[in-house]
């Protein structure tokens, strides 16, 4: 990897992002509506929002950058783009770097638009710091960045890349700990969920809903996403094609 080639990919993205004004509109903007939906429905049960609201506000984010990310790389492949760009002295890590580092950065803004939405103008009741629930948020956004880019390898068309999402995602949101918690899941279900990423980004989130302080769990919780994040950018650049057959 060379850092220059890395960080000019991550600028020609965000020049990319910048012009797509429905697609920056779809990852700033639809999270923020969701939960203010959300909010909407539990209006005069506040203790419910409190605590299905930071799961997600982990959760919605994730959707989202995962569809982004999938179909934006596929789009990168099936145009040549992504074959002229790999013809230069490049790196497949340096694309994939650099896509994730941009994604992380639109990330930021919306894990602040989220935290700032529900906490200041929704009203949720976060006992931790709300910098750890920022975090958090971003973490769960790059995951599902990291997710898409690495799907987008064995797809041939943007709706094949939609397709992962059943068989990747729901199975995470449903394995969460949102509905049920996962030591009460039954046996078999408690070992998937404990080795999806999502559940970590959600015992996270719930851990600082029930404390103030950011125990050394709620950092392993952090470690787990930031491995899954790094490592699904590993097996992306391993198995990453340079067009659609």
């Amino acid at each position: 990897m060379k850092p220059a080639v890395t960080l000019a990919i991550t600028r020609r993205v965000l020049l990319q992002l910048r012009r797509d004004h429905r697609t920056l509109a779809l990852m700033l903007l639809v999270p923020c509506l969701l939960l203010t939906l959300l909010w909407w429905m539990f209006d005069r049960d506040e203790l419910t929002f409190d605590r299905v609201g930071p799961p997600l506000l982990a959760m919605f984010p994730f959707i989202v950058m995962f569809l982004v990310t999938s179909v934006t790389t596929l789009r990168e492949r099936s145009s040549g783009t992504l074959e002229r760009l790999l013809s230069m002295p490049m790196h497949k890590l340096d694309f994939l770097v650099g896509y994730a580092l941009a994604f992380g950065a639109v990330a930021l803004v919306q894990a602040l638009l989220a935290v700032g939405l529900t906490v200041g103008l929704l009203g949720l009741d976060i006992a931790g710091p709300l910098w750890a629930l920022a975090l958090v948020a971003v973490a769960d956004a790059v995951l599902g960045a990291a997710l898409g880019l690495f799907v987008s390898a064995f797809a041939e068309t943007e709706f094949q890349a939609v397709q992962f999402m059943p068989a990747l995602v729901i199975p995470q949101i449903l394995l969460c700990g949102l509905f049920v918690p996962r030591d009460l899941l039954p046996d078999g279900l408690d070992l998937a969920s404990d080795l999806l990423p999502l559940s970590y980004a959600v015992d996270a989130m719930q851990r600082l809903q029930a404390t103030d302080g950011l125990s050394l769990d709620f950092w392993s919780d952090i470690a787990v996403v930031t491995g899954f994040v790094v490592t699904t950018i590993g097996l992306g650049a391993a198995t990453l094609k340079r067009r659609t057959a």
